[in-house]
């Protein structure tokens, strides 16, 4: 069947039996009201699966189904058709003959694009179909800002070898979008939300400017040789987020809002004083995907019920706790998302506000006017709150009114900066706290990290090497033995890491009698050893090693959250559990 010939694809699919009549009723009213296309109606209503409709469009059309998530593509083929024609027309050079180009289009049936494909480059075409999440994925990777970064940089350093640069140059007001400075913020703040980076570093060295992006956890590197456009650059970030450009000798903190790609991107910034100049960071919120939910944070459905029917009790603390990046504020965040219902008050305490929420009162403290923690939280008691969240227990003073406050009908969710929920109620006691307070007041801890996805397009076994071997015979014995373990080797998908993306691990300890107990006695070593005998406790280390055998991560990600967390014991009946 030619792309040329009208194709009724509805039609066909019931004609084949993978749909019903009735089901393409529905669909096509569904159609009506979204306006979506007909095939992506068919997949959200879960009337066919995603690569069976693609195959099913590639058998009629009689082109080939390309699935992206395993094809070896190279970037100078891919590139052959600019960026903005491939986000336009949804489409991919996928290989390069002698006498035509093979294209991927996520809706090949589209005539207009086909023929404008053909006119941009210049060959002779032929289809192939291919999952669009896949392509706009595989457009990000592809399409980088690399190479621009360079060559902006490289003429702001031309620029600025003619002279200092001129601060009112630099003004946010200023209408001069063309400069070199803002061109090249743009570029490096496009080139981080195309790749998924949390956070931007800029670092002067002695010779060389380092820009690098934690992309899944992970720094990645880009070295420039223009090191004098680095206090341009500074200079420009502070002005936008309204800091002194003259103060060079202290550490100042921000914050600004950008547009990026029509989506809103909230930046946290943090300067500091080095040898060679000063360094940037910047946390990057996208507020335009909103707050998840519970059910989409990766808990485990097991954990997911436990966790969300400690939340909505009517009183009682819960802790959320890891190192910094761990997820702690998103699990907080999609909690109170939850919560946030109409008959109920909810205050927040935060240090910065992450993320805004209706409903909910938000107070950002501010130390140096008195606005504490501790200030915020006893004046916000005094607003009848249901629900009190504290971005974190930093001090005794803190922890003793949100314990007080959890003991008086109050549910109080906050954070703590621990390696594991054993060691988390133990630090209220190093805090102290009165066992008695917490044993009362604590209802749980939830402990958590992120590792690492591995890619699915490079995904290999991979045997134990000695190392690993003997954390596995330590950890689970001869049962580590029969697990099965991969790898990622690294392909053009994941920018040859061999991983992309990342799941959260779960660690849930709820506060039962013998719990209580050994708290109330302040006894630390009976608290660790009920706990790790408690039915259903499951260590991080543990979660990840399950993720490990699964597929889902690999050894070496498990052994670095190993490290994270105190060395506990497993016995004998956890590990036939697990």
């Amino acid at each position: 069947m030619s792309i040329r010939q009208k194709i009724r694809i509805g039609d066909l699919l019931v004609q084949n039996g993978i749909i019903s009549e009735k089901q393409l009723e529905t669909a096509l009213a569904t159609q009506k009201k979204t306006g979506t296309k007909l095939g992506n109606t068919l997949i959200e209503l879960g009337y066919v699966s995603s690569q069976r409709f693609l195959e099913f469009l590639g058998e009629q059309l009689r082109i080939p189904y390309v699935d992206l998530k395993f094809y070896q593509y190279k970037a100078e083929i891919v590139r052959l058709l600019p960026e903005t024609f491939s986000r336009r027309y949804r489409a991919i050079v996928l290989a390069e003959a002698p006498d035509h180009l093979l294209v991927g289009m996520a809706d090949p049936t589209d005539i207009f694009a086909y023929d404008e494909l053909v006119k941009i480059l210049k060959r002779p075409v032929k289809l192939a179909v291919v999952r669009e999440t896949d392509l706009l994925r595989t457009i990000d990777s592809v399409y980088r800002r690399t190479d621009e970064i360079v060559n902006i940089a490289e003429e702001l350093g031309e620029e600025l070898s003619q002279g200092d640069v001129n601060l009112a140059d630099l003004l946010p007001d200023s209408q001069l979008e063309d400069a070199p400075v803002v061109r090249l913020l743009r570029s490096l703040f496009e080139d981080a939300v195309q790749v998924g980076a949390s956070d931007i570093h800029i670092e002067p060295d002695e010779k060389v400017l380092r820009i690098r992006q934690r992309i899944d956890g992970v720094l990645q590197e880009q070295v420039m040789k223009e090191k004098r456009i680095a206090a341009a650059l500074v200079s420009r970030l502070k002005l936008m987020s309204g800091l002194d450009i003259s103060e060079r000798r202290l550490p100042q903190d921000g914050r600004f809002n950008i547009k990026v790609r029509g989506r809103s991107v909230d930046v946290r910034l943090s300067t500091m004083p080095l040898q060679y100049g000063e360094s940037v960071v910047m946390r990057l919120l996208d507020q335009s995907g909103g707050i998840l939910s519970l059910d989409q944070v990766g808990m485990p459905d097991h954990l997911l019920r436990r966790f969300r029917a400690l939340v909505t009790r009517p009183h009682g603390m819960v802790l959320v706790t890891g190192p910094t990046g761990s997820g702690k504020t998103t699990t907080l965040y999609a909690a109170l998302n939850e919560l946030n219902q109409a008959e109920k008050k909810i205050i927040t305490v935060e240090d910065p506000v992450e993320y805004r929420l209706p409903r909910i009162n938000q107070v950002q403290v501010h130390p140096r006017i008195g606005l504490t923690f501790a200030s915020v939280l006893r004046a916000g008691l005094r607003q009848d709150p249901d629900v009190i969240m504290v971005g974190e227990m930093r001090d005794q003073e803190t922890a003793e009114i949100g314990l007080r406050a959890a003991m008086t009908g109050h549910m109080v969710l906050s954070t703590l900066h621990t390696n594991d929920a054993v060691s988390t109620a133990l630090r209220l006691l190093d805090m102290e706290a009165e066992g008695y307070v917490v044993a009362s007041a604590l209802n749980a801890v939830l402990a958590q990290r992120l590792v690492r996805r591995l890619c699915d397009s490079c995904t290999v076994e991979a045997e134990p090497d000695p190392r690993q071997a003997s954390w596995l015979r330590a950890t689970v014995g001869s049962k580590g033995t029969d697990l099965k373990f991969k790898k990622g080797t690294g392909c053009p998908n994941c920018n040859n890491t061999g991983y992309q993306g990342r799941i959260g691990i779960f660690e849930l300890l709820e506060i039962d009698h013998a719990l209580a107990d050994a708290l109330r006695r302040n006894d630390n070593a009976a608290f660790a050893s009920a706990a790790h005998k408690q039915k259903g406790f499951q260590p991080l280390a543990l979660c990840a090693l399950k993720y490990a055998a699964e597929g889902t991560t690999s050894l070496d990600e498990v052994l670095r959250i190993a490290g994270q967390v105190e060395e506990f014991e497993t016995d004998d009946e956890q590990v036939a559990a697990n």
